[in-house]
């Protein structure tokens, strides 16, 4: 049985909020750079490089990339092995986003009710905290601040086995394209397939960590994930004012549903797809 502090794992939390809002992923950055080879618009290349420009700003100056500093979303998996001491886990990880927030200087954003007072909680906090248990002494940290330009865009269609792969793709199309430029295109879009309401869109969110370089693993669902992604970007969409490089990348995560089910969820994030993990 190995033994950590609730200490150490605020402290990384901390340091991943701020990362996470300063640093845009190795992998979008490069993304970025080919879309504006490849854009046909000259605005849509335009727009491309002020993104690209300002994601270089703000990691030589260490500055938000964008003043929507987002909800922090938590992914844990925790080993079976592993006892955390000094308190729980959840106030370790909320101790961290108000701390990391807090100290870097970040936009606070969540209200503490979300209807009728809505007063803002000050610190960031709480932030969403999905927990899973797995074989091992590590635990493993993936941070996602998402903001709200796009997460109001995003949504969930409950089909029928029977809508099929056409059904999914009309879902997942008639979603990006009320969204429309609204989002802060070019998008990476999230997309869950399966479990049931929740869950898909659990797995829509998961999506959003996988490089976006790197397929499903699984043939079809990688498959579905080019042909969506080339009729994302022939809407017309664009990076903000138009143009051919609407989305990034289109990554699909799935799971077991119900024999009368097909959940499909798709979580839509801007062009700032911002995530950072540890393994503490």
């Amino acid at each position: 049985m190995r033994t950590i502090q609730v200490e150490k794992i605020t402290d990384a939390v901390a340091q991943m909020c701020k990362e996470a809002a300063y640093y845009l992923p190795e992998d979008v950055y490069q993304a970025l750079k080919k879309g504006k080879e490849t854009e046909e618009s000259p605005v849509g290349r335009d727009v491309l490089d002020q993104i690209i420009k300002n994601a270089e700003i703000a990691k030589a100056e260490d500055r938000p990339i964008c003043q929507d500093t987002g909800m922090t979303i938590i992914f844990l998996e925790v080993g079976q092995d592993l006892h955390i001491e000094g308190g729980s886990l959840n106030d370790a990880v909320n101790a961290g986003v108000a701390k990391g927030y807090t100290e870097g200087y970040l936009r606070k954003s969540v209200v503490a009710e979300p209807l009728f007072d809505r007063k803002n909680t000050q610190n960031n906090t709480p932030a969403i905290i999905y927990t899973e248990m797995v074989p091992g002494d590590k635990l493993k940290i993936e941070l996602e601040p998402k903001g709200f330009g796009s997460e109001n865009k995003s949504g969930i269609r409950m089909l029928v086995p029977a809508d099929g792969v056409e059904g999914v793709k009309k879902a997942v199309m008639e979603i990006i394209l009320h969204a429309s430029c609204n989002p802060c295109p070019p998008m990476v879009v999230g997309v869950g397939i399966g479990g049931t309401m929740d869950k898909a869109a659990y797995y829509s969110k998961r999506a959003l960590l996988r490089p976006l370089t790197e397929r499903n693993a699984h043939p079809k669902y990688a498959k579905l994930e080019g042909e969506l992604l080339e009729l994302i970007n022939k809407t017309g969409i664009g990076p903000q004012l138009g143009g051919t490089t609407s989305a990034l990348a289109v990554n699909i995560e799935w799971g077991p549903t119900h024999i009368a089910g097909l959940p499909v969820a798709v979580t839509i994030c801007c062009h700032a797809t911002r995530h950072s993990k540890r393994v503490l």
